[in-house]
Parts: C-alpha cells; structure tokens; sequence
C-alpha cells in the first residue's frame, strides 16, 4: 500500500460513500420495529437512533485519519475499503451500529498504530471486542507446518463463540475482498479465491446468509475459471428474454389468485447462477442445453392477522395448485421443521405451461427476512427470547468441538468443515424429542451427540423398534433408541463410521488419551527393562541406539510401539548394549564417518525458492514438476502448481478437491501454471461411457479409438444389464483438445448417451 494525498475529488467520493452507510441506518431504523426496545418508546427510540448516528461518525472519522493517504493495490483510497464492508454490514447481513462501527474500524489496529486499548477507550467494550477478535483473525505466529488460514478460522471460531457479529463482519470483509479481486496477481486470485470457496462460503450457508453464500461461490469460480465462467454468461444471457418471457406467462394466473385472496405479496423471478449451472453440468455430467431448471419463481406475502403464518402458507400452496400440476415427490416442509440454520419457506415444483418443472418458494416477510440474513436475523431478535434458538444451539456445538481442538490446524478446520454444507435429517428419540442431524449422519454420530459417553460406549441403536448395527444412517422420521455397554469402548474403524464434526472430534481426542497412557506405559515397561541391566546412567545413549535401531525419530513413537506390543524388549541388551559400541554404531549410522559429517547433516536444507508461476514443458515433467495422480492434469486443463518443501512442483487441475483444500491451508506454497507442450507426451486418461446396448456397438467404440483417432487403448471394461451399457477405457492423450474431440465422436454415435472423464478410477 503507498501514501499519497487525495484529490478534493477522492475526498468528496470518500465521504458520499459514508453519507451511504447513514442512510441505509436510518432507512432500516426507521423500518424495524424489532430494533426498540422492550418499553421504549418511540421519542427514545429516535434519541437512541441518533446517538448511534453520532457514533459511527465519529468511527468513520478515527478510522479516515487513521488511514489517511494508504491506498489499496487497485490504486483506491483505502478507507473505501472498510466503507465497503460497512456497507455491506448494514445493507446485506442487516447489523446495526456496533457492527457498522467494527467494520470501519477493522483494520485500524492490524495496520496502524493504535492498539485495541484505544479502540475500548474511544468507542467502548463491544466494538473493541469485535475488531480485537477481526484482529486476531488476521494475525499471529505460525509454524513452518501450520496453515495460517487454518490458524485464523480456528481463531474466528474461539471469538465467534463471544459474538456472533465477529464471524459476520468476517464474511462482509471476504466479501468486499472477492469483490476487488481483480487487482491482485494471478498466484493470489488462486488462493484467495480457494480459501473463500472452501470456508467462507460455506460459512455462509451455514450461517444462512444464502445470497453472500452464491456470490462468494459465483466470484470464486469466476477467477478459478475464467474461460468457463465467461462461456456460461454468455450461453446464459442469450436466453433470459425467453426466461423471461416464460416466467411473465407463469405467473400471471398466480397473481390474479393472490389478489382475489387479498395478499399484499411481491413475486420474483431467481435465475441460476453461473457457479450453480456449472455445478448441475458437473455433477450429472451433462451439457449446459441438458440444464431444465434455470428458474424458480419465489412469492413473499404479507401475513393476515389472526391466522398461524405455518397455515397461510399451505394456503398459497393450495392456490397455486389449483393452477398447476405439483410434482408429488418434490415438496419441501421447512415451515414444521425448519433447517438447523434457521431458514423457513415452503417448497413445491409445479408443471409450468410450456410442459417444464418451476419450483415455487412460498414464504411470509418475517421467514424472508431470515432467508436473506440468516442467523444475524435471529441474533438481532435475541433480545428477550425465551429458550435456545437455532443460533445458540449451532454456537453451544461449535464450543463443544472447541473445548478439545485438533492439534493439527488443518484436521482442526476438515473436522469443523464436515457441517457446514451438510442437509439436515429429522429423528426421534424414544421419548419423542426432535434431533436435528446432518445427512448421511448415522446412530453412533446421533449417541455422540447425545453425550460423548453414549457415544463411547454404543454397541448398537434400535431403529424403529429393530435392532441396528451403529453405522445404520439415520433416514427423516426415524425413531433411535442408543444401546449402550459399559464393557464397549471405541475401535480405530469407528472413525469411518462418523460423519459430523463432534463425534470425530471425540473419538480423536479418546484416541490421543489412549495413546498418551500407551505412551506412559511404554515409557516405564522401557525403564524398568535399563534398571534390569543396571544400565540407568546410559540412559540416553541406550535410548539413542534403540530408536536408530528401529528407525524410529521420536523416543515417544518408540514408547507408543512397545506400550502396543509392537515392539518387545526381549533383545533391548542386544540393541542398546552390543559387545562392540563401534560397529553397532557403523551399522545403524553407515554415513556417520566423523564429526565433520554429522556436523554437515545436522544443517538444514535450504528452503526453496518461491515460485510464483511455472511453464509445464515436456522435459521439465518429473524433474521440475509432477502430474497429481487425484485428478490426473493434462495439457490443456487448468492447473495450478502446489510446491512442497524440497521445491518439485505438483500441478493438480483447479477445481481438484485436493487443490482447494491445497489452496485454503498453503495458499503461500500455490504457483500459477501454464502449458507449453508440444504432443511429445502421452498421458492416460480414465474415461467412462454410457449408451444403449446394440449389436457391435463396441467394436464401432473401438474403432473410433484407435483407428478414427490413432488414440493408444491400454484398458477397457464394458458390461450391460438390461440393455444399458457401462464402460470405462484407459487411453493415451497428448492434451485436453484431443480429449474433448474424442468424447464428441463418441456421443455422435446413436448409441452412445454420455462420454466423460471419470472422476474416480476406484
């Protein structure tokens, strides 16, 4: 960031961008009525209104001296920055005064010189609280082997737990930042963009922040995949007057429905983003043209008075199906039981008149409200509440799995990730409480939940009134009674029988108590065998042999094998104490010769040099770089390169899972990659086919393989079950061009539906 002064101009822009702030505070004052206070009338109301007006002017203006002169990479004031993010705190998350004044103030401790104790001084305990935890966030001291980013998210959970309003300040800045991304260099766009995709927005979902949730995605895959991105905004924008035109048809009957039922209501037309119809094209494996559900119509009425919002509802369901045809398989409730993030709308899809499937979201203003601002809707309400809302139970769980993190920052935020995106499930207990689980939980998550001795002592789970093992998976409606043993304890395997964040983190930190005792016993069984010997003075020598015997670095993994049995000490006199120290020595150290050696090995290696991008060219492929073999890169498909710690480059394709858990946890060591090869290399690509079973319709595949396109053939695999075929080939390819114009030979044969990458060999 440089110093330079603003133009009257820059000046003038800074503070009409404030005067922004103010007025959608006011605006939103002047709307909520869940802003007063209980007994407060409407005089102190705006007494209190204008006190908080006063105080955010004057954080804007510590906040505008304090950062007075910097700019931001794009050249731009940097208080327009936090400006920004105020913005979007007010406007988009809908948080009043404390919050606005925190993001304006986030960043006057991290790069200025005042200190938090100035902030609680000047403007008090809450803001000073929330920009001390922003600031924690984005500082503080790492290992050579921990992720900063996971460090910081394992920071922003510790100071979510004290206030919401940390977390959703965060989110308004990441956003702010996906926003300006466009100034940063290539290598940065990658990891900034990675962490945002792996964390922030599925944060957001969590916390039900559903439009931040899609932009963050859509910005993610915008500079993750430019080529792509740009493809489907344009396929994208060549048909929305024919949406349009087809939505204004659809919805014309409904209107006049909702107007003889005298609702106050707006209806609006949602169209898919560019993210979500990429995603729909990758996961079914289809074309953009084979993508039907592009819309969904989305109605939000004004409830009458004396009538339940839950029975309205059902109401305008029965209108619109009086009109349309519904879909019997596709209604959601999330009225009776809403999701664990707070969200509530009835869901139906109906059989519009040009013969497609239109979902309907039908939902009052209130249920809006917390569909658009998620959890920060339900803090703003917290006032007076009684009983646990939904934000208290997800922030009593997130305290759960704090009070015994991973050691391991990045198994740290893999085991708080598992919940973020996870579909909810419904079940029973015996006594008929309802249990909120994640999909795909199963009975040993639900006796984790429960409590963390349930789960450590489960043998098993009546379901139903039958008896199932405790890997059943909990389907909605279920009704679990928990079997329980006192002679049960955990079993390495249990760990693939788990889902969710808490039962992971239990059965973790039960194993490390076990490995802690393993260790102690270990350490004894090894001392008493020394005093056997009489040999307690050589300790450390007879220690130092032992380990070198065993190949072993760390006297506590040494310690762990023999507490297991794994290592018996029945010969520890021969290990510890040959007749001859010196050629024992020779042997287990054959490179040991002198001192001179051992001095040279213990210098550390030098660290590799940072690289910022890298040209894949033919020679270089495995002395300079590697092929990830999770999503097998060829030329032609967007990569990046992650370089480990002796400097080889590994180059994984940028939407490879792998590669955005690379991006978020060592977003230092992630590299831009670009090909530049000439059809020298082959490299084996694993693809799948699907068609109808016809007569010699594998011999034309093959044929168009190796003699049409002259492709290598190294393995294939066909089988049919009623006349449905399913096949897999391994071929030899020099690029992604020749890739895509075999899979387009392919499916031009009548009988063949689909050719594309496989995803997975196994």
């Amino acid at each position: 960031m440089a110093e330079k002064e603003f133009t009257q101009e820059e000046e003038q822009h800074i503070q009409e961008q404030f005067e922004v702030i103010v007025d959608a505070y006011l605006e939103r004052q002047a709307k909520g009525a869940a802003t007063r206070f209980a007994g407060e009338s409407q005089a102190m109301h705006e007494e209190r209104t204008q006190q908080n007006v006063e105080l955010i002017r004057r954080a804007f203006a510590f906040a505008n001296q304090a950062h007075y002169g910097v700019r931001r990479l794009s050249g731009e004031p940097y208080i327009l920055h936090p400006i920004a993010v105020a913005t979007i705190v007010v406007k988009e998350i809908g948080l009043g005064s404390t919050s606005i004044c925190a993001a304006l103030l986030h960043d006057v401790v991290e790069d200025t010189d005042y200190t938090t104790e100035d902030i609680q001084r000047l403007f008090g305990d809450k803001i000073a609280l929330i920009v001390d935890g922003l600031t924690k966030i984005s500082g503080g001291v790492f290992g050579s082997q921990a992720s900063e980013q996971a460090e910081n998210f394992r920071k922003l959970l510790l100071t979510m737990s004290d206030d919401i309003r940390v977390v959703l300040v965060k989110i308004a800045d990441r956003l702010h930042n996906m926003r300006t991304l466009s100034a940063q260099p290539k290598e940065k766009q990658h990891k900034i963009a990675g962490e945002t995709q792996y964390i922030y927005a599925p944060l957001a979902h969590r916390l039900g922040l559903f439009p931040i949730k899609s932009e963050l995605e859509n910005l993610s895959f915008k500079y993750e995949h430019p080529d792509t991105y740009k493809e489907i905004e344009e396929k994208l924008a060549s048909i929305r007057s024919v949406q349009e035109a087809s939505y204004e048809t659809f919805a014309q009957p409904i209107r006049d429905q909702l107007a003889k039922m005298g609702y106050e209501y707006t209806m609006t037309a949602r169209f898919k983003s560019v993210y979500s119809v990429y995603r729909k094209m990758r996961d079914k494996n289809i074309p953009f043209e084979n993508v039907y559900d592009l819309m969904a119509v989305r109605i939000i009425f004004k409830p009458h008075e004396g009538l339940s919002e839950k029975d309205q509802c059902w109401m305008v369901y029965s209108a619109i199906t009086e009109i349309y045809r519904p879909h019997p398989e596709r209604i959601r409730d999330w009225i009776s039981t809403p999701k664990a993030n707070g969200y509530e709308a009835l869901h139906i899809t109906v059989m519009a008149p040009n013969g497609q499937w239109i979902e309907v979201q039908i939902r009052t203003e209130r249920m809006h409200e917390i569909a658009e601002r998620g959890l920060a809707a339900h803090w703003k309400y917290k006032t007076g509440e009684r009983g646990e809302n939904e934000l208290d139970k997800w922030l009593r769980t997130i305290k759960e799995i704090l009070e015994n993190p991973e050691p391991n920052a990045i198994e740290f935020l893999d085991t708080f990730k598992l919940n973020l995106f996870a579909h909810e499930v419904f079940v029973f207990t015996p006594g008929g409480d309802i249990k909120t689980m994640p999909q795909g939980s199963t009975a040993l998550d639900l006796a984790f939940m429960l409590h963390s001795q349930l789960g450590e002592h489960c043998i098993g789970a009546k379901i139903n009134h039958e008896l199932q093992p405790m890997s059943y998976v909990l389907k909605g409606g279920d009704q679990v009674e928990i079997m329980t043993s006192n002679s049960q304890h955990p079993q390495p395997e249990w760990l693939n029988m788990v889902t969710t964040a808490k039962a992971l983190a239990c059965l973790r930190q039960y194993f490390r108590r076990e490995e802690r005792a393993l260790i102690r016993n270990g350490e004894k069984l090894f001392n008493d065998a020394l005093m056997m010997y009489n040999a307690t003075d050589s300790h450390d020598m007879a220690l130092q042999r032992t380990l070198n015997y065993y190949r072993l670095t760390q006297p506590n993994d040494l310690y762990l094998q023999i507490g297991k049995g794994t290592i018996r000490l029945d010969n520890l006199q021969q290990v510890a104490f040959p007749k001859s120290k010196k050629s024992l020595w020779k042997r287990l150290n054959p490179f040991s010769k002198d001192e001179e050696n051992k001095t040279q090995e213990a210098i550390p290696a030098e660290a590799p040099k940072r690289i910022k991008k890298i040209v894949l060219t033919d020679d270089a492929l495995g002395r300079d770089y590697m092929l990830a073999d999770c999503c097998h890169p060829i030329p032609g498909d967007e990569v990046l390169g992650y370089v480990d710690e002796k400097g080889m480059v590994h180059i994984h394709m940028i939407d490879c899972p792998e590669a955005l858990k690379l991006k978020s946890s060592h977003g230092k060591q992630i590299c831009a990659a670009t090909w530049n090869t000439h059809r020298v290399q082959s490299f084996v690509e694993h693809i799948e086919i699907r068609g109808i079973d016809k007569f010699g319709v594998l011999s034309k595949v093959i044929a168009i393989v190796s003699t049409e396109f002259h492709i290598n053939l190294r393995e294939i695999h066909i089988t049919s079950e009623d006349g449905i075929i399913r096949g897999t080939m391994d071929v030899y390819v020099y690029d992604r061009r020749e890739l895509e114009d075999l899979f387009k030979a392919l499916t031009a044969m009548p009988e063949i539906v689909s050719a594309h990458k496989a995803v997975d060999k196994s």
